[in-house]
């Protein structure tokens, strides 16, 4: 293998690597001279993503769904590949529970023939609607698996359970991570997401649609922070497999982000409340105890810090979308 920056270059496989993290992830692993192979069928991620990577020597992209088996030869595997947003995964349900499920096992069994290492983004999601708080990773879960989440909640309950045993059985070199809210550029305009809708509708002068009372929490991890999580993780001894969780141990209601992404884009925008979704966590909040341990991990990133980014990176995309419609 070649050396460059004082590293060893790795032949790593991004699956999802034209969405919203795998797409940051791409640009980090490039730059650190890996030989990166970007692999996603454009569901929910989108070339515009990557589309500044192509011209790099150390960069390759590949429509790729990963419900088929990949014949490839790689060192490491970061398998992101799933819908992440409500409107996304809702949208086929079925097909989400193929992604998690058989893409789960197709990256597994390509890691077992190459003895990769191989990352499986899992979720917040598997711990459902606690009822324990903040959520620890000892924590089992409360999720409704008929309900109209589960397709996502057990379909990546049901990967992390194929990683342990493949480790288990196989002695596949395994690292699992539960993402908690992340946010930050290049997510998707219409991905029915909190942080991204109530940007949008704050810069387009929309009514900011807050669904239940505003009560609700969540807590929100710029993706730079998360990352860096990611790579920490995969750089682990084999003996550290996770899960563990990675997000943003400050907890923030719904009321509050909207009030200061109103504050941040000086919007005029209404608050107006909907009925809240079936099965929408009343809670959500990351115990990253071990991640500071293990890793020696913590998100550094203010909400406010990112949220000026990310408004900026959305302001930015709706106005070449305008004028692109006026031309």
């Amino acid at each position: 293998m070649k050396h460059l920056r004082g590293i060893t270059a790795r032949r790593i496989l991004v699956t999802g690597g034209a969405g919203f993290l795998g797409s940051h992830l791409c640009e980090q692993l490039v730059a650190d001279g890996h030989e990166v192979l970007c692999v996603d069928n454009y569901f929910s991620g989108r070339r515009a993503n990557v589309t500044h990577l192509l011209d790099m020597p150390n960069f390759e992209l590949l429509r790729h769904d990963v419900t088929f088996p990949l014949f490839v030869e790689v060192d490491e595997i970061f398998n992101l590949a799933c819908p992440a947003s409500p409107v996304h995964y809702q949208f086929d349900p079925v097909q989400t529970v193929k992604t998690s499920v058989h893409g789960a096992i197709n990256m597994l069994g390509l890691a077992k023939r190459t003895r990769a290492k191989v990352f499986q983004a899992s979720t917040s999601e598997v711990y459902g609607d606690p009822v324990v708080h903040p959520q620890e990773e000892s924590y089992w879960g409360n999720v409704n698996p008929i309900g109209p989440r589960a397709c996502y909640d057990e379909g990546k309950r049901c990967a992390e359970t194929l990683f342990f045993d493949y480790h288990r059985q196989h002695g596949v070199r395994i690292k699992v991570a539960r993402i908690f809210n992340t946010y930050g550029p290049r997510m998707h305009p219409q991905d029915g997401r909190v942080v991204s809708n109530f940007i949008v509708q704050a810069l387009r002068g929309d009514d900011i649609t807050i669904y239940g009372d505003g009560s609700q929490t969540r807590s929100f991890c710029f993706y730079a922070d998360m990352i860096r999580g990611f790579r920490a993780l995969m750089a682990t001894d084999d003996d550290v497999t996770g899960p563990i969780n990675l997000g943003n141990p400050h907890e923030f209601s719904m009321r509050e982000l909207a009030d200061l992404v109103l504050d941040l884009t000086g919007s005029s925008s209404r608050i107006v409340h909907l009925p809240a979704p079936q099965d929408d966590p009343k809670q959500r909040q990351p115990d990253i105890a071990r991640a500071r341990e293990v890793l020696d991990w913590a998100p550094t990133v203010p909400l406010r810090e990112g949220l000026v980014e990310t408004i900026r990176y959305f302001d930015d995309l709706l106005s070449r979308t305008t004028a692109r419609a006026d031309a």
